[in-house]
């Protein structure tokens, strides 16, 4: 797969970190996170980490992207990420994980919103203005016409960056990373499922 036809693939990967359109449809969002459990060409079975399952109908036209491992020594001022993080004791934050964003997607998503990853974490995607190496790696983010917010990223962070895939990785047991939308009848449908392969599983 080509650079052109990946881009294409992740085009509206916004949908893993971007705000709904408003409160209502926000609260028929919802971000399965586990392992799949079955698969055929237009449902997903995903066995989700808290020990029940959801079918999750795939939409026309649905696609798929991996992720590849990305290093934090490379992150630089420039860089678009999308960082989930909680607050910290001392009124700082720090990241639960990075995602480096190819350059053609930069500015996807951009913003700082509430988050799902661990309770009462957030997700800022923004732009890269400073890095700072004082007692370990910290990045300020620019977002929103100049708001900025500072996060250490521990040196245990998963950080990755989004990678090719296909259907045939949605094998039994791999992990997957899915936004949803909750349909009026109570079931869900997605077009997108980031799916972990090569050994690296989607932190998100």
């Amino acid at each position: 797969m080509n650079l052109k036809t990946l881009i294409v693939v992740l085009g509206t990967i916004s949908s893993l970190s971007a705000a709904g359109a408003g409160a209502a449809q926000a609260a028929d969002i919802l971000r399965v996170r586990g392992t799949v459990a079955s698969f055929e060409p237009s449902l997903l079975t995903v066995k989700t980490r808290q020990g029940d399952t959801s079918a999750i109908k795939l939409n026309a036209g649905w696609k798929i992207s991996g992720v590849a491992n990305a290093s934090v020594k490379d992150i630089k001022q420039g860089d678009f990420l999308g960082i989930a993080s909680v607050s910290k004791a001392d009124g700082g934050s720090g990241a639960l994980e990075v995602v480096v964003f190819p350059a053609a997607l930069k500015g996807t998503g951009e913003g700082d919103r509430p988050w799902d990853l661990q309770p009462n974490s957030r997700m800022t995607n923004g732009t890269v203005a400073d890095v700072t190496d004082v007692n370990g790696k910290a990045v300020t983010l620019t977002y929103d016409n100049g708001q900025t917010k500072k996060i250490a990223i521990p040196d245990t962070t998963p950080v990755v960056t989004f990678a090719p895939a296909t259907p045939a990785d949605l094998k039994p047991g791999a992990t997957v990373f899915v936004t949803a939308q909750r349909e009026a009848d109570g079931t869900l449908s997605s077009g997108r499922v980031v799916v972990g392969n090569n050994g690296v599983v989607p932190p998100m």
